[in-house]
C-alpha cells in the first residue's frame, strides 16, 4: 500500500498508544508500516514533526466532535451551555486517543490549527455571550486547561488499590473532607460540576465583577 502521511500518522498514533510520548520512534512506525525508516522522511521531517501531526489531529477530531454537540443544541441556547457542550465533546474525544491528552496539551505549542481552532470557537462563544475581551483568553484558556487535565489524569490514573474496612476508616478519620468527597459523583458529572463551576466565575467577569489585582 502506498506511503502516506496519513497512514504515517495512523502508525505514529498506534505506536504511541503503546509506548507513550517519549517511546514512540520513527523506526517503530516504519516498522508498523512494513517500511524503511527512511521513506518515512519524505512525508514527515522527523519526529517532532509526526508528534505535531498527531497533536493536530487530536485537536481537529476534537473540534468535529465539539461542532456536532453544538448542532445538536436548541437555536439560541445560553453561552454556558455552548461551553460545555464543547468541553464535553473535547473530552469525550481526546478519551478515545490513548494518550490524547498529552498530544493536546502539547499542541497550542506549535500553533496546530485544530488546537487553535478550538480555542478560537471558544473564545468566540465567550466573547458573544459578554465576557469581556480582556478577560476571554484566559477564560477559555482556563476552561481548555481544566478538559485537558481532567481527561490527563483520567488517561494515567492507575487502578486504585482495595483499602480494608480498618485502613479506610483511619484515612477517613485523618482525612474526612477528602475522603468523604472523594467518591461524591462519578467522572462525567464531577468534569461537567467543574465546567459549571468555571462558567459561574465567567459569569462574575459578565456582572462587572472584576477580578482581584494581582501582587
Amino acid at each position: 500500500m502506498k506511503l502516506t502521511t496519513e497512514r504515517i500518522v495512523d502508525a505514529g498514533m498506534a505506536a504511541f498508544a503503546e509506548v507513550g510520548y517519549q517511546g514512540v520512534s520513527m523506526r517503530q512506525v516504519a516498522d508498523r508500516l512494513d517500511a524503511h525508516a527512511g521513506s518515512l522522511y519524505y512525508h514527515v521531517k522527523n519526529k517532532d514533526a509526526l508528534l505535531r501531526l498527531m497533536a493536530d489531529r487530536v485537536a481537529r477530531q476534537g473540534y468535529d466532535a465539539g461542532t456536532a454537540a453544538l448542532a445538536q443544541l436548541p437555536a439560541g441556547a445560553a453561552w454556558p451551555t455552548r461551553v460545555e457542550a464543547q468541553a464535553a465533546a473535547l473530552r469525550h474525544s481526546i478519551l478515545h486517543h490513548p494518550g490524547g491528552a498529552i498530544l493536546l496539551a502539547e499542541s497550542p505549542k506549535s500553533l496546530s490549527g485544530g488546537a487553535l481552532s478550538l480555542m478560537e470557537r471558544l473564545l468566540r462563544t465567550l466573547v458573544d455571550g459578554g465576557v469581556p475581551a480582556p478577560h476571554a483568553i484566559i477564560a477559555a484558556d482556563t476552561l481548555l486547561s481544566h478538559t485537558t487535565g481532567f481527561a490527563l489524569q483520567e488517561q494515567t490514573e492507575p487502578p486504585i488499590p482495595p483499602v480494608d474496612a480498618a485502613a479506610y476508616a483511619d484515612l477517613h478519620a485523618r482525612f474526612p473532607l477528602t475522603t468523604s468527597g472523594a467518591a461524591a459523583y462519578p467522572q462525567e458529572e464531577k468534569f461537567l460540576r467543574g465546567v459549571r463551576l468555571i462558567c459561574l466565575g465567567i459569569r462574575a467577569l459578565i456582572n462587572g465583577e472584576d477580578l482581584l489585582p494581582l501582587g
